[in-house]
């Protein structure tokens, strides 16, 4: 899998056809005019010192004064939009980027389809909108704080410099979040982005909004697993919001989406660099049953049940970010042309309305689990969550064929949609990863086999032994197959003060 990173001049900016100059003389490099601005400008300006303030404090730990080596984003131009060089972080310019404007589009679905997008926030749907925004916004620092101490126990210069350019992605993105609440939304929505600087992942009485944003990431391969399943939720979200009528938030959307391809990376390529670690451990010690965890262990490396229980909870954990399937909410925010469908405008087959279509959802009925039409423009988060777990498929596949190419008779699956769910059709019942639903006495008595145990979990943890200097790499995780923007696996990607 190739990295989307990609590299253009240093300190250049993208012009061209359709694409605005960023402005980086400015405390905010920006691409939408703000210095014409001048309300808004005073309102980020400040808001800019407080935003410093958070990550100083919540962003990674021990390493602020570190010079990393992160990509910039300069422009919108996909064929060049990012330079790269060695920066403290946080003396790395956010800034506020939108994708360039599209002359003539149109409202892409719901009832005001056809009609032109929306530059203005429509007065009927300023509520829903601003929620919409803000439980998106939410979500960036909320990553931020839970990976804040991963940096003390990376396996490599490599994987710190990755987690650094996640973190600081995520910063970027609350940016674009934070300008669309101050430039749309007057008093309220400065003071839904000082919010949004207030509340702490897994703060007791100030929480995230979203519950897996309030759980903890300790150890890397977690991080991995967050990237590439949670991130992939981020991807659907972002791809969805896209859609909007609301041109300025498709606009920001569609940019983020080029930086979360990178995260996804991340986490696709560092489960994958996991396996190969384990599955060559394994070849060259002469285990081949990968069932046998303590001879495994004793090499340094993960097995492959485990990294599958892993996988199940940050799955079955992520899913419920979907929310219920059958949603008011959802179903709203389409017919409002807000939020639209994974790839709404190549869709194909229905009128993009959705008024008298239906959609198959899961259900449990009569203690079974049931397949029930039900009303499509209601079904919303049902067909994103089904969207979502075919596209998760891609990564575990080529983890299988790794494994099969390594001879080991072992395949990583997904668990049933209904799998350890807390949210929608599936909260409070007891279905296992093959979709049996079971009584609550053999989900208990089964659940070590599906879930990772405190013992698992502690031996994850053992192996969180720092290797930060050029070119070592942990026991448990195999070296990359190229670095970054061209330079070498041993390179010096954080100077470590």
């Amino acid at each position: 899998m190739a990295d989307p990173e990609t590299l253009i001049e240093d300190n250049a900016v993208v012009i061209g056809d359709g694409f605005i100059e960023v402005s980086y003389d400015d405390l905010i490099p920006n691409n939408v005019d703000l210095s014409s601005d001048r309300q808004l400008l005073r309102a980020l300006e400040k808001w800019q010192p407080e935003y410093i303030d958070w990550w100083k404090e919540m962003g990674p730990d021990g390493f602020q004064t570190s010079d990393v080596y992160l990509r910039t984003a300069v422009g919108v131009d996909p064929a060049g939009w990012a330079k790269f060089g060695h920066v403290k972080m946080p003396d790395y310019r956010w800034g506020i980027l939108l994708a360039p404007e599209v002359e003539g589009r149109t409202i892409p679905f719901g009832k005001h389809k056809g009609q032109p997008v929306w530059k203005e926030v429509p007065a009927e749907y300023r509520s829903l909108l601003r929620r919409l925004i803000v439980v998106q916004g939410d979500t960036e620092p909320a990553s931020v704080e839970q990976q804040r101490y991963l940096g003390k126990t990376a396996p490599s210069l490599y994987d710190m410099r990755n987690l650094f350019q996640v973190n600081v992605e995520e910063g970027r993105h609350l940016w674009a979040m934070v300008y669309l609440l101050v430039k749309h939304f007057g008093r309220d929505g400065r003071e839904e982005a000082q919010a949004l600087l207030e509340r702490r992942s897994g703060h007791e009485d100030n929480p995230r909004i979203l519950g897996a944003f309030n759980e903890a990431t300790p150890d890397w391969l977690s991080f991995f697993m967050f990237t590439y399943f949670t991130d992939r939720d981020g991807k659907m979200q972002l791809a969805s919001l896209a859609e909007s009528g609301f041109d300025p938030l498709s606009r920001s959307c569609r940019f983020m989406l080029t930086e979360e391809a990178h995260h996804m990376f991340v986490g696709e390529t560092g489960i994958g660099r996991t396996i190969e670690a384990t599955c060559a451990a394994m070849k060259q010690a002469g285990i081949t049953d990968p069932y046998d965890a303590t001879r495994i262990r004793a090499l340094g490396v993960i097995d492959l049940p485990l990294i599958q229980r892993k996988a199940n909870f940050h799955m079955s954990v992520t899913r419920d970010l979907f929310g219920s399937e059958i949603s008011g909410n959802a179903a709203a925010a389409f017919s409002a042309g807000l939020k639209g469908r994974f790839g709404e405008a190549r869709l194909e087959g229905d009128d993009h309305q959705l008024e008298n279509d239906t959609y198959a959802v899961t259900r449990v009925t009569d203690g079974k689990l049931v397949d029930e039409a039900t009303p499509a423009l209601r079904a919303i988060n049902a067909r994103l969550l089904d969207d979502y777990i075919t596209d998760c498929q891609t990564g575990i596949e080529r983890w299988n064929r790794a494994i099969a190419k390594a001879g080991l008779d072992f395949r990583l699956t997904q668990p049933h949609k209904g799998f350890n769910r807390r949210i929608g059709e599936f909260a409070g019942q007891f279905i296992t990863p093959e979709g049996d639903l079971v009584g609550e006495d053999v989900w208990s008595a089964r659940k070590d086999q599906f879930l990772p145990t405190a013992a698992d979990m502690a031996f994850i943890d053992s192996l969180m032994q720092p290797c930060h200097a050029p070119g070592e790499y942990a026991s448990w995780i195999a070296p990359p197959r190229s670095g970054i923007n061209h330079q070498p696996v041993d390179y010096e990607y954080v100077r470590i003060d």
